[in-house]
């Protein structure tokens, strides 16, 4: 087993900032000193999924006056082009125009502290939603399909595997068994000494794994079709809110919920899961607080440290 772990995250800033530099320098020459969007994104996604993405590359069709070129990466044989942020195989290259780009998001390393939103806030959020639900975002499929290897329900399900976690059964993909094994002996670990853990765990009910479905509210692949993702649920939520949709149907203003009225994992947990390569969706504006994905990319991009097991 190899291992990618930087702790200190200061050092890892520093570092990165020092590696994608010299990357520029080597690639670009002086004329550039930063990558563009898609030079980082595609290079975020080499590292992130080592010996099943390939090294990002810049490609030109030069028997095309037009072509200007684009950052790929290739998966299964396949080369995806960054087209515009939609990841797309060469024949859809084109044809950006008809998805939403891929979410590529800032995922902070803490959790903000909390701040009513201002008027000008509460705006902008409305907007976001009352855009979204008039037309439900629409993202290509076509990379993450085949990362996963996954197109269809069936081809999803040959990939998935039951295994226990943290004493009760989930089906994820198989892929990401040994993460998931990592992020449950540190969270057992947390618990020996940190009594807020052992209670979250006693209060568990139910874990959700692989699912074959959209993101709610769009028509985009959820990551619990791939069985990338895990819900943790508990029995009780204590009357505090877990999931944006749920806490809209008695809430205009969902996202205005403070964190204290939000049912939160203990932060020992958050840690341990973003320490093996997941994001937690605690930290999205359209919250779930009880769903953890396999996101490492969402990580490199915003300079956080994890670990990656070969």
């Amino acid at each position: 087993m190899s291992l990618f772990f930087i702790k200190n995250r200061k050092n890892y800033r520093e570092a990165l900032v020092l590696l994608v530099g010299l990357l520029c320098f080597a690639e670009r020459g002086f004329a550039q000193t930063a990558p563009d969007r898609g030079e980082t994104v595609m290079k975020a996604l080499a590292a992130a999924y080592p010996g099943r993405v390939g090294a990002a590359v810049f490609r030109r069709n030069s028997a095309s006056a037009t072509d200007t070129g684009d950052w790929v990466v290739q998966v299964g044989g396949t080369w995806f082009y960054y087209a515009h942020g939609r990841l797309l195989p060469e024949d859809l290259r084109n044809r950006y125009a008809e998805y939403d780009p891929q979410p590529f998001y800032n995922y902070p390393a803490e959790l903000p502290a909390w701040k009513d939103p201002t008027p000008e806030e509460t705006e902008r959020f409305r907007d976001t939603a009352g855009r979204r639900a008039k037309n439900p975002p629409k993202r290509s499929q076509h990379f993450y399909d085949a990362l996963w290897r996954a197109s269809t329900r069936e081809e999803a399900y040959d990939r998935v595997k039951t295994i226990r976690f943290l004493g009760r059964s989930v089906m994820v993909h198989y892929a990401i068994m040994e993460e998931l094994a990592m992020v449950e002996e540190q969270i057992l670990s947390a618990a020996k000494t940190d009594p807020q853990v052992q209670q979250w765990m006693n209060g568990l009910d139910s874990l959700t794994g692989w699912n074959w479905r959209s993101i709610a509210d769009t028509q985009s692949r959820s990551f619990h079709a791939y069985g990338a993702a895990i819900d943790l649920l508990p029995r009780s939520y204590g009357g505090r809110q877990t999931y944006w949709l749920w806490a809209a149907e008695n809430y205009s203003a969902w996202w205005a919920i403070p964190y204290e009225r939000r049912s939160h994992p203990p932060e020992a947990v958050i840690n341990a899961f973003e320490e093996f390569g997941f994001i937690w969706g605690g930290k999205w504006l359209f919250f779930d607080t009880m769903h953890f994905e396999y996101r490492p990319e969402i990580l490199i991009l915003n300079g956080l440290p994890f670990r990656i097991a070969n």
